[in-house]
């Protein structure tokens, strides 16, 4: 499995409920399918001390790589560079890419006529060009808050904004291709099958034991049910290896076994296509 890695979402409205967390997933599926693995996710509030505690928290477990995705723009309650500073004990400077970086995406709004005429940098806009000491910007092609990268200890805290087109741009622009270096040759590959006529109970010691045979392979079940609560459960069978073929074959074994068992208890399966995969 790859080097680790940790996400920390920041926002209010995450933990009210009042918007899905759908940066986590997006990121942790685009890490996964590098080979690299996310070993933890954590929500947190718009607050200096609490985004603060979660970074120190996390850096004490030797991450690679840190992600922290929300917080990044000019309004009061854009806090993660300020509590990414004080956890790293580090002053908020001025730097003059980032600045520049801010300038320019406002002069381009000029011209597009998103804005009637030249903004002003205020204090608030220039607040996204205040960084922590040390850290260099990352381009926002799509928005105006640079992403922010910094080194600590060994582990890398890379900063996105929460706005998802805009995290997904600085990630696929500026971040994919260092952790396509982190990963090197190392290759994710996963499948799902459909399972109906045996109950989760009846099914987990055949996991425990495919697992056994298949040390590398990690299963996973999802219970659902059928109509008149006939047992259904889709399963989800996944591997990181140093190249594809093995990868392949990993789970390929695997899922050879876990059906033959399957079938021995009565049971049916099928394939899962990335569709169904995707909508679940």
């Amino acid at each position: 499995m790859g080097q680790p890695i940790e996400i920390i979402c920041v926002g209010n409205e995450l933990l009210i409920g009042m918007v899905v967390n759908t940066n986590s997933q997006w990121l942790s599926r685009r890490i996964t399918a590098l080979g690299l693995s996310v070993n933890r996710i954590t929500t947190i509030g718009d607050d200096v001390d609490q985004i603060a505690q979660a970074l120190r928290e996390a850096l004490k477990r030797k991450p690679q790589f840190v992600f922290m995705t929300g917080g990044l723009g000019p309004t009061f309650d854009d806090k993660t560079l300020e509590g990414t500073a004080k956890a790293l004990k580090l002053p908020l400077q001025t730097h003059d890419k980032a600045l520049k970086l801010v300038r320019q995406t406002y002069r381009r709004y000029e011209e597009e006529g998103r804005i009637e005429k030249e903004v002003e940098l205020t204090p608030p806009r220039m607040k996204m060009a205040k960084l922590p000491k040390g850290a260099e910007p990352l381009p926002n092609p799509v928005g105006t808050a640079p992403g922010v990268q910094l080194r600590h200890e060994g582990t890398t805290v890379i900063a996105l904004p929460g706005v998802p087109t805009e995290m997904k741009a600085i990630f696929d622009e500026s971040v994919m291709p260092v952790l396509r270096r982190v990963a090197g040759n190392l290759t994710f590959y996963e499948t799902s099958i459909d399972v109906t006529g045996v109950m989760e109970s009846e099914i987990a010691p055949l996991i425990d034991r495919t697992m056994h045979d298949s040390p590398y392979v990690y299963i996973k079940s999802h219970p659902s049910h059928t109509g008149e609560g006939k047992p259904r459960l889709a399963l989800h069978l996944s591997t990181t290896a140093s190249d594809s073929t093995t990868a392949k074959n990993r789970v390929g074994k695997a899922l050879m076994q876990i059906t033959e068992l399957i079938q021995t208890k009565g049971g049916k399966t099928r394939p899962i296509t990335e569709e169904e995969v995707s909508q679940a």
